[in-house]
């Protein structure tokens, strides 16, 4: 737990030895999603992490959300992730798009950049355990090469 500046208390994620706060995992979706708003990189996220919470189901969905500042790991407590729910890749997409209000292409976009940047601030054993639970199309949603490049989709991370 840290004290921001505000005195606020909450969880951080570890990355590439420092701190990756909330407000930090919606700025580089923004950034490398090519959002035009926090906001939407906030539905893009929500999206995603309500989506693939109830495709894990809840044990592993509350294992992710532990790794996970409280304002987005609470898109994987209960409420979305009752139990696991079976549905193939397009399906994800979909679901995502009708919950952030765009395409299924849009959707798709945004899902791997969410899931990408989240495979590099989680642990690599909780990634392999939530990928565990998938069936294998959904293996490229968390394919990271390198840090922020996505295969099919090049290099979206902002210079650091």
């Amino acid at each position: 737990m840290l004290i921001d500046e505000m005195g606020k208390i909450g969880k951080s994620i570890d990355w590439k030895g420092g701190i990756m706060k909330y407000d930090e995992f919606i700025a580089k979706v923004r950034k490398r999603a090519r959002l035009t708003s926090n906001e939407e990189a906030e539905r893009a996220t929500r999206a995603t992490l309500q989506t693939i919470a109830e495709r894990i189901g809840h044990a592993e969905a509350n294992d992710l959300a532990a790794q996970l500042p409280d304002e987005l790991a609470m898109y994987l407590r209960p409420l979305y992730a009752d139990g696991e729910e079976r549905f193939s890749l397009s399906e994800f997409f979909r679901r995502v798009g009708e919950r952030e209000q765009v395409s299924p292409m849009e959707a798709d976009y945004h899902a791997r950049i969410v899931l990408a940047l989240l495979a590099e601030v989680v642990t690599i054993g909780e990634i392999n355990d939530v990928r565990a639970r998938l069936p294998a199309e959904f293996a490229r949603l968390f394919s990271v090469e390198n840090e922020g490049e996505v295969p099919e989709l090049g290099r979206i991370a902002d210079s650091e």
